[in-house]
């Protein structure tokens, strides 16, 4: 096999993405879930295949079609291998790829690629079949994962009782899967000790999923309050103090507990950014609790406005508690959002108590209002609030994830642990 990922000597470093040969570093990407699809492990696959070919590799994902039809096709200097799939009854954006014909197209595939590493996002379909073929063509694997049963139980109807029998089975699957692999990966420490803690003997390394500083970042000037309501404007979003969730309105996110806290707050909107089974379900609780004119549905926001959803809020809420890193809270904090979120997974690591913003007791949602009411007393506590947000968002640069990819693809295709 190539050894595009060699190591190399201190003194003398390599342009990333380079191989040892000369050309550029081939890493093939394996994922179940990738855009136009709307979920964290679509996101964060994107901007690591687009991170690591802007620096330089020859990035080739392979996924589910969005059609149905087999293709490929090359996007923001990434080559994308459709395959042929149907819809899911998991969620109404995931698509489940048809295995049949697929271990052929597999072996022709890593055959004509040869690629120094494969990277897969998941332990469903496509990840276990790549990883499977990969082992066949001795081509090393790396594995990152964005899974947690929980976030699957409310889109696969799976019955209450039943539950704690499917998650043991679920992350036994994780393990078999994962176990083969050369490296494991997840975004937090957290999702670390969650995979020790379900029986998964090998090391896991946390490396984060990275923020784009540039594109989520604060309005620069000085009145970003002149700024902040015309951005509302062009929105459609009044001009009010403003609570903010960015993601799927599903059962899993605990939406309904944010509708209940600005229930109980005076003078403060509740702004959802994201579309989900349970949208209809939200607007009935906000007219229930009796604010439904301070609760604001933008439904699917394009890619090129989101920074400026971010800008038009006071403070970012979360009540989510299977969160393995939340990449749309780190996005608020790049953006210098105070955060109050629900004390439970990983959220805890993005909040410095008092410092960058609350947690709460997830499922008491009078709590969580009392946290927002702290936060947006004063302007100036929430302006300070904000940029230590800032501060911690930048110890999760994307490029330092990138290159952390780059040094564990190399140390896999030349056999050493990383």
């Amino acid at each position: 096999m190539s050894t595009s990922f060699a190591t190399r000597s201190p003194a003398v470093p390599r342009a990333p993405g380079r191989s040892g040969g000369g050309r550029p570093a081939r890493v093939l990407i394996g994922t179940d879930t990738y855009p136009p699809d709307v979920n964290g492990a679509a996101y964060f696959t994107a901007r690591l295949a687009r991170g690591l070919a802007g620096r330089g590799a020859d990035v080739h994902v392979l996924c589910p079609s969005p059609c149905g039809r087999p293709h490929v096709a090359e996007r923001d200097g990434v080559v994308e291998h459709r395959l042929r799939s149907l819809p899911s009854l998991a969620h109404e954006s995931v698509r489940l790829t048809l295995p049949t014909g697929v271990r052929g197209h597999l072996n022709r595939l890593l055959d004509r690629l040869r690629p120094d590493a494969v990277h897969i996002q998941n332990h469903f379909l496509v990840g276990r079949m790549l990883a499977s073929a990969a082992r066949v063509h001795g081509i090393p694997v790396v594995a990152t994962n964005h899974f947690m049963p929980e976030n699957l139980f409310d889109p696969m109807r799976v019955p209450e009782a039943l539950r704690p029998h499917a998650a043991r089975l679920a992350w036994w699957d994780l393990a078999r899967v994962l176990s083969r692999t050369e490296h494991v990966t997840t975004p937090t420490p957290a999702a670390a000790e969650l995979l020790a803690g379900r029986g998964f003997a090998r090391p896991v390394e946390p490396v984060s999923c990275g923020i784009d500083l540039v594109r989520f970042r604060p309005f620069p000037g000085s009145a970003p309050a002149a700024e902040r309501r015309r951005t509302r404007a062009r929105l459609g979003v009044p001009d009010r103090t403003t609570m903010l969730f960015v993601g799927r309105l599903d059962e899993e996110k605990h939406v309904d507990e944010l509708v209940r806290a600005v229930a109980r707050t005076h003078g403060v909107q509740l702004v959802l950014a994201g579309r989900g089974a349970h949208r209809a379900r939200l607007a009935e609780l906000a007219r229930a609790e009796g604010v439904a004119d301070r609760v604001v549905f933008l439904g699917f926001v394009p890619h090129r406005d989101l920074p400026d959803v971010y800008r038009c809020a006071d403070v970012f809420t979360i009540a989510g508690t299977a969160e393995l890193q939340s990449i749309a809270t780190l996005e608020a904090m790049a953006s210098g959002l105070p955060v109050v979120a629900a004390d439970a997974m990983a959220l805890p690591h993005l909040v410095e108590e008092g410092r960058n913003g609350y947690l709460y007791p997830p499922g008491r949602p009078g709590e969580l209002a009392a946290r927002v009411g702290a936060v947006v007393a004063e302007e100036a506590e929430r302006v300070r609030m904000g940029a230590h947000s800032r501060m911690m968002a930048a110890r999760h640069r994307l490029e330092d994830s990138l290159e952390r990819f780059e040094r564990i693809y190399r140390n896999a295709a030349v056999g050493a642990r990383p």
